[in-house]
Order: C-alpha cells, then sequence, then structure tokens
C-alpha cells in the first residue's frame, strides 16, 4: 500500500517562508517523480512544482518560480517543498504526488500522471 504523508503546513505572514516535507511508503522512492499540487478554496487544483526521479529535472508553475524550491532525499523517501515570499494567493491545500517513472515519459505537470497522492496540508497566508 502506497502512502504519502504531508506535514509543515501552518498559518505565515505574508512575505514569509515555509517549508512543507512529504514521505513516502510502500514504492521504490527512487523510480518516483515527485509533485506538489495545490488547491485553494472554490478552485481547481493547480500545479506548483515537480522533480524527476533522479532530481535531475524540475518543473515549476509560473506562479511560484523563484520564490518556491522543491527537493527530495531518496535516502529518506522524502520530498520537500520550501517556499519564500509568500503571498496570500499561495493559501490552499497542498498536496504532494507520485508519478511512477516509466519508460519514454517525460516528468509531466498535469494531475492526471500521478497515481498516489496524499492528504494535503494546509497552508494559510495572512497579511
Amino acid at each position: 500500500q502506497v502512502q504519502l504523508v504531508e506535514s509543515g503546513g501552518r498559518s505565515v505572514q505574508a512575505g514569509g517562508s515555509l517549508g512543507l516535507s512529504c514521505v513516502v511508503s510502500g514504492r521504490t522512492f527512487s523510480n518516483l517523480h515527485m509533485g506538489w499540487f495545490r488547491q485553494a478554496p472554490g478552485k481547481e487544483r493547480e500545479f506548483v512544482a515537480v522533480m524527476s526521479w533522479n532530481g535531475g529535472l524540475t518543473y515549476y508553475s509560473d506562479s511560484v518560480k523563484g520564490r518556491f524550491t522543491i527537493s527530495r532525499d531518496n535516502a529518506k523517501n522524502t520530498v520537500y517543498l520550501h517556499m519564500d515570499n509568500l503571498k496570500r494567493e499561495d493559501t490552499a491545500v497542498y498536496t504532494c504526488a507520485a508519478d511512477q517513472r516509466k519508460f519514454g515519459l517525460p516528468v509531466g505537470t498535469s494531475s492526471a500522471r500521478y497515481e498516489y497522492w496524499g492528504q494535503g496540508t494546509q497552508v494559510t497566508v495572512s497579511s
């Protein structure tokens, strides 16, 4: 059974920083592309960032580029999302997701590509 468990969400002031973690069990972590998505109230889920299985490729949404950093530690089965200069519009439930690496397919940013999902952690940014 695959489990993804996020942690680190909390309330923070605008302009502040926050780090999220997601621990994965039940699959070989080094075979997984790992992504972060978020969903704000009344909005659809949106892509935030993804890192390839070996850390060689990363992609970010335009809204977070330059402020958020995704990283992973394959020895700890953990993916991280470090967020700087947070804005009110970053308020959302942040969810990590895993995409089993498949031969010939590149890293994806669409949620449809991801087979496994965590429960999410709430990030609230106040002014």
